[in-house]
Order: C-alpha cells, then sequence, then structure tokens
C-alpha cells in the first residue's frame, strides 16, 4: 500500500509479500536486504548517510515542523517540540539513542529494517513491542513523493506518537490482532483499519479537529488537506464503518475518521473482531 499524492506513502511496512518472490527474494525490493538478520532487521549506520542526505533530511524536517502547529494533534507536537529525543534538527536520527528514552516511556524500541517486510514480520515486531524504522532515505528527485516509505516517513510520522502509552498499547494490540486476523482470513479488513487510524488518521481536540496519522504527519500536502480543506469528509470513528470503506492509494483520501480520544482508539478496537469479519465477508467495500 502507497500513496502517490504525499511527501511519504502511507504504510511503513507489512504490505509487501516477499515470500511470494522467486529465485531471488529481494527482488524488486528497494535498500539492500543482504544483510539482514532473521527477523529482517539490519544495522543502521550512521557513517552511511551522506552529507546530501543529512541535508536533505533537515530540509524535509523543517518543512514539516513549520506546518504542524495548529494541525497537528497535542500528543505528536509534544514529542516533536519537547522531547529532547526526538529534536530532529541536528541530523538523521539514531535509532539506538533514541531507544532508551522511547523504553522508558512506553517499552517500545526502534528496529532499523531494510524497506518493506513481510506481514507476518512486521505484525511479530508490532506484537513485541518493536517498530520498524527503513534505514534508507528519499533521494533528491522524490523530496515530493516517493513510492515506498523511506526513513523520514518511518521516523517523523509514526516515532512521535510511540510515546504516548495508550497509543503504543494499542499499536501492540493491533500487531497480536493483525497475527490472528490473517490466520482468519481477515486482514484486507483489519488493513483498512490501520490506513483509517495509523496512517490517516484524525482527532477531536475541543472544537478542532486534528491530525495523528503518520501518513499525513510526513506529508506537508495532505496535512493541510486534512485538516483544512472543505473537500473531504471527516466522519466519526467506527470500526466496521472503516473496515468496510475504501480507500485511494494515488491521491488525497476522500474521507477522514475522527477520533473523540486516543482512548476511544484503544477502547473500541478492544474487543474480538472474529465475528466483524464474517459479517464482512459478506459485503462488498462501500465508500460513506
Amino acid at each position: 500500500m502507497t500513496t502517490a499524492n504525499s511527501s511519504a506513502p502511507a504504510t511503513s511496512n507489512g504490505a509487501f509479500d516477499i515470500s511470494a518472490k522467486t529465485g531471488n527474494p529481494n527482488a524488486g525490493l528497494r535498500g539492500d536486504y543482504s544483510a539482514m538478520r532473521a527477523d529482517f532487521t539490519v544495522p543502521q549506520v550512521m557513517n552511511d548517510y551522506t552529507s546530501e542526505q543529512q541535508a536533505r533530511w533537515l530540509r524535509l524536517v523543517e518543512r514539516q515542523l513549520a506546518l504542524l502547529p495548529g494541525r497537528a494533534c497535542r500528543e505528536f507536537l509534544d514529542a516533536v517540540t519537547g522531547n529532547p529525543a526526538l529534536d530532529m534538527r541536528h541530523g538523521i536520527p539514531d535509532f539506538d539513542s533514541v531507544n532508551g528514552a522511547l523504553k522508558a516511556a512506553t517499552n517500545w524500541q526502534l528496529v532499523a529494517v531494510p524497506g518493506l517486510l513481510p506481514d507476518d514480520v512486521f505484525f511479530t515486531h508490532l506484537a513485541n513491542r518493536r517498530f520498524p524504522v527503513t534505514v534508507w532515505l528519499r533521494e533528491e528527485s522524490e523530496f515530493d513523493y516517493i513510492v515506498e516509505p523511506d526513513l523520514f516517513h518511518d521516523f517523523f510520522g509514526h516515532v512521535p506518537m510511540l510515546f504516548t502509552p495508550i497509543y503504543a498499547d494499542h499499536l501492540e494490540a493491533y500487531g497480536h490482532g493483525a497475527l490472528k486476523a490473517k490466520r482468519l482470513g481477515g486482514l484486507d479488513w483489519l488493513g483498512r483499519l490501520y490506513w483509517f487510524t495509523i496512517e490517516f488518521g484524525l482527532i477531536r481536540e475541543g472544537e478542532k479537529v486534528l491530525a495523528y496519522g503518520a501518513g499525513v504527519m510526513s506529508s506537508p500536502k495532505e496535512l493541510v488537506y486534512a485538516v483544512e480543506s472543505a473537500i473531504p469528509k471527516r466522519v466519526p470513528f467506527d470500526v466496521m464503518t472503516s473496515m468496510r470503506t475504501p480507500y485511494l492509494i494515488d491521491d488525497v483520501q476522500s474521507t477522514y475518521f475522527v477520533l473523540d480520544s486516543l482512548q476511544q482508539l484503544r477502547d473500541d478496537t478492544a474487543p474480538d473482531f472474529t465475528p466483524f469479519y464474517a459479517t464482512l465477508a459478506s459485503e462488498p467495500p462501500r465508500a460513506i
């Protein structure tokens, strides 16, 4: 799953089944998979980042930071402006340096990966409170649009919210639920839930509707559009409705689901989804 409308793709990993490849299992994949371990993690070699990449990172960060006030939810904004571990204005982050603060905050850790992961590998990492972050950064020609998730999308878009305990707990539970959904044939529906929450979710704060999803937070175009445009529909979050709603992979979203709180996300996704899959199997996706 990718998006063609934003500066970063809409999903981190888990959307590419490497096992489906034959011959070279890494054919067609961007990133160096030659050094990966059994769990698909790789070393993050800080000295491998060039001065040009460091400069590009800083430009990406500065552009997006300038857009956050009045558009990003409080948890995200507090993390990127008040947490020293997330000061991204000094260069590409060293995951090991971030992990101490992240583990203390929510008992999560970042793991470096070469790129897209098989579904079961990605979900297993989430279920064990490990968040995969791609080590490579987009090229200059991809500054405004990139097909696959890169370091900027994964780190800037996802990592700040991992410092919020209730969100971090939800993401672990999602990992467990996704592994079960794969066994039950429910992964497509659970993927829509991920899309409309973790990637493109909005949340209400008082009279305002703000963003928290990583696909929105890492994209200058989508962030402004999702929060301010009069064009898209913004509807109250509902698990079943989000699971049956088709999404757009090549344009900004036509529909965004709005939480009343992060507690709602945790509570509404706590039930066993097995009965949901049986119901959804008899229904085609339908736009709101």
